[in-house]
């Protein structure tokens, strides 16, 4: 009986548990999310603290909008302005035509006189002096026409033949509208991603600048672990592997379900602040370790939320339970975001119609 207890446990022994490799050097990571302000300020509401949970897009802090709304104003009632200015050039342009035409007659009469004075100075019927003076004034009404031309080309040169509301000065004093219209709904802060408040640092009357994070903002699914395995353990570990999470905080209750989905590409040590300098001969060699990201079922996330940096033990089944393949390096280039949010986009389509609308009012279209 001894001797089959014993054969028992070490064909366990060797067959399962040497397929297993555990470290309990393994911590929770996650997304944090910080907010910052988009805008200089002063803070007047705080709507939520630590350990609030938020959804994305939802009103987090709101900064005092004065000076936005009078920027706000001040880029409509130049934009009414540019707008004016512009038809006033529409209007000086059709005057400076009808100069252009008058001088055409004015030249036109020169020339026929003159050449009427020079058929009666022929005959000797007036003084040669009178004939000159009929040639100079020729010769100005010409020149006159020649700069009425001019100015005319010059003044149609700034509006040639586009409409007002896409005259290039009333789109840059457009833009300066949607410009300051941004400005001031970034005096309100809104949540990027829906997750829990942490590291709340903003007070009520406090001045930020652009930058400057409030908070965070952690998204209870959105976490993993970085299990840092020895590298003499990381031989038969590949994409995929199953791998069992235990925290230290539910204990052997709740064991996560996990799976590897990335090895780090390069040890811990590597990537601290003062690296090893093996060689300057210095140096004892050890054992290193080397982070593998470990992904986590979401439902169970939901189920017995973690929080970031949380102690944990994982065990890796390094061998027939490798669900893609022998891969330790992923070969496919990721076509989607890893992630995304949209609740910082500021929607201007409302703005569209107010810019139309102060066109309209100040310029025929």
């Amino acid at each position: 009986m001894i001797i089959t207890i014993s054969i028992v446990t070490l064909a366990y022994r060797y067959l399962l548990l040497g397929n297993v490799q555990t470290t309990d050097d393994a911590y929770v990571a996650g997304n944090i999310n910080p907010v910052s302000a988009l805008i200089n300020g002063s803070v007047i509401t705080v709507n939520h603290t630590d350990t609030e949970f938020v959804k994305e897009g939802d009103v987090l802090a709101v900064l005092d909008d004065t000076d936005a709304q009078l920027a706000y104003k001040k880029s409509k009632h130049n934009l009414a302005y540019v707008v004016r200015q512009t038809q006033q050039l529409a209007f000086q342009n059709d005057q400076l035509e009808a100069d252009v035409r008058q001088a055409k007659i004015a030249y036109s009469q020169a020339v026929t006189d003159y050449e009427r004075q020079t058929g009666l100075s022929r005959d000797a019927l007036i003084a040669r002096m009178a004939l000159e003076h009929y040639r100079n004034k020729v010769s100005s009404q010409k020149a006159a026409l020649d700069a009425a031309i001019q100015q005319y080309k010059a003044s149609k040169a700034l509006l040639l033949d586009t409409p007002i509301n896409e005259q290039p000065q009333v789109l840059q004093a457009a833009d300066a509208v949607r410009e300051a219209w941004i400005t001031l709904q970034r005096t309100v802060i809104r949540s990027p991603v829906t997750g829990y408040i942490a590291e709340r640092n903003v007070q009520v009357g406090q001045t930020v600048s652009v930058g400057q994070t409030l908070m965070s903002v952690i998204p209870v699914e959105q976490m993993w672990v970085n299990a840092n395995f020895k590298e003499t353990q990381l031989s038969g570990v590949s994409l995929g592997q199953k791998v069992t999470i235990i925290s230290d905080i539910y204990g052997d209750e709740v064991p996560y379900e996990g799976h590897v989905t990335g090895i780090n590409m390069g040890t811990g040590g590597s990537f601290s602040l003062l690296p090893a300098q093996n060689a300057t001969g210095n140096w004892i060699k050890v054992v290193q370790r080397v982070p593998v990201r470990v992904a986590l079922n979401p439902a169970q996330l939901l189920e017995h939320p973690l929080r970031i940096g949380l102690s944990t033990t994982a065990k890796l089944y390094s061998s027939g339970q490798n669900e893609v393949g022998d891969e330790t390096l992923s070969k496919h280039v990721i076509s989607t975001p890893a992630l995304s949010s949209k609740a910082l986009v500021v929607e201007t389509r409302g703005i569209e119609s107010v810019i139309t609308g102060i066109i309209a009012r100040n310029g025929a279209q």
